[in-house]
């Protein structure tokens, strides 16, 4: 990703789904204008899923994924499949595609049935009309979905389609605010970002960047500091900050050079608000206070960052809840797109900040974690409540999480 891109997690992700070559990936070709995907007439031809990401009018910046046929067999097949599935779960919209020489199966109507569960809006489009003599509506009827007509091959019906995208695309894809709705126009933030080991070279991390530019978009002011400079920070300013947002590894030494009267909230903590929802992560704290030694905990992070001699995921947590449980948990991890399907065993599950999700990805595992009843914690709301100081760090949110 270019740094003068949207990341990819900001970007709604458009998915195309349908049976072996009914054109999934010379669709995508034809959207972008590209040979993104492979093609070919052998069925089976794309394996892993395949991103791309580009633009939309009026739409803007998206990510359409190019999925392996539903109707793949053999246990190969059967992997691609469940590939294909995986993808589902980060769709803000999803696309069926109908080769009518096929006709209508189960495969379609199953299909529509789990983006209805799922709660995927869909867009049927029919393909390779340049072949295809007959009516669409009986096509229609029989599958319940409008489908709009297109060829990938003569290109007839594309420019159409894009504009279906954009206005079929939910608008709510991803919240306004990482934490603009908090400010007003002059106010002033305070960021403690740590620079060490665990800071990538020469640059800040994701969540960091963003909420800079939140800030600065809803015309407020980011002043941007580690943790040894913010008493001089505090005593640089003519009156108190509107809002400090530190690391949360930063939490006591950051509360520490408060006084209690100054807001202090943390990037991971304004990221379970955003990707997900804050409310039922502060629920999840009592499931903390109840571990017990043998309890089973998942760690779940969002990318695959190279491992640190303290890292905060597989060294400082596990430290701090074994502490807390008074004795030795089982601790199982998981990094970057990979989630257990069996959540039952888990007592708890304990999430990064998420920025390398999309929030649709986000709240379909805190569904699945609902769903089996798992309580479900991220590292901010976590390490917060491990310092003393939950209520502090959440208390500019509280008449948001009671209405």
């Amino acid at each position: 990703m270019s740094i003068n891109e949207t990341p990819r997690a900001n970007r709604p992700h458009i998915a195309i789904f349908g049976r072996r070559n009914a054109g999934k990936s010379s669709l995508i070709n034809a959207i972008t204008g590209q040979d993104i995907a492979l093609v070919s007439e052998q069925a089976g031809t794309t394996t892993d899923p395949v991103y791309k990401s580009m633009e939309i009018l009026p739409l803007g910046p998206c990510v359409l994924i190019d999925t392996a046929g539903i109707d793949d067999e053999g246990s190969l097949g059967q992997l691609r499949v469940k590939k294909t599935w995986e993808v589902l779960v980060k769709s803000d919209l999803a696309i069926l595609l109908i080769d009518p020489t096929l006709g209508i199966s189960n495969f379609e109507k199953d299909l529509l049935q789990t983006f209805d569960r799922q709660g995927v809006p869909v867009l049927g489009i029919l393909n390779k009309i340049d072949l295809f003599k007959g009516e669409k509506e009986g096509l229609e009827k029989e599958l319940g979905l409008n489908l709009h007509p297109v060829s990938t091959l003569t290109g007839a019906g594309i420019a159409e389609l894009k504009e279906l995208i954009a206005r079929q695309t939910p608008i709510d894809y991803a919240r306004d605010n990482i934490v603009g709705d908090l400010l007003s126009p002059g106010d002033m933030c305070i960021l403690v970002t740590p620079i060490d080991s665990a800071a990538p070279k020469g640059r800040l991390i994701l969540p960091q960047v963003q909420t800079i530019r939140d800030i600065l978009d809803h015309n407020a002011q980011a002043l941007v500091v580690k943790v040894t400079e913010l008493p001089m920070a505090l005593a640089s300013l003519k009156q108190p900050p509107r809002l400090v947002i530190t690391d949360s590894q930063a939490f006591k030494e950051a509360s520490a050079l408060l006084d209690t009267s100054i807001p202090l909230t943390s990037f991971s903590i304004l990221f379970a608000r955003y990707k997900a929802d804050l409310k039922s992560m502060m629920e999840g704290i009592k499931a903390v206070e109840n571990l017990k030694p043998g309890d089973k905990v998942l760690i779940a992070e969002a990318c695959t960052h190279h491992r640190q001699e303290d890292d905060i995921g597989t060294i400082k947590i596990p430290r701090l809840l074994e502490k807390q449980a008074g004795g030795k948990l089982d601790i199982n991890w998981y990094s970057g797109s990979s989630y257990p399907e069996d959540l039952e065993s888990y007592k708890l599950i304990v999430h990064c900040g998420a920025c390398m999700l999309n929030r649709k990805q986000m709240l379909s595992r805190l569904r699945k974690a609902r769903e089996k009843n798992i309580p479900i914690v991220n590292y901010g709301v976590l390490l917060a409540y491990m310092n003393g100081i939950l209520d502090r760090t959440t208390e500019m949110f509280t008449f948001k999480l009671n209405s």
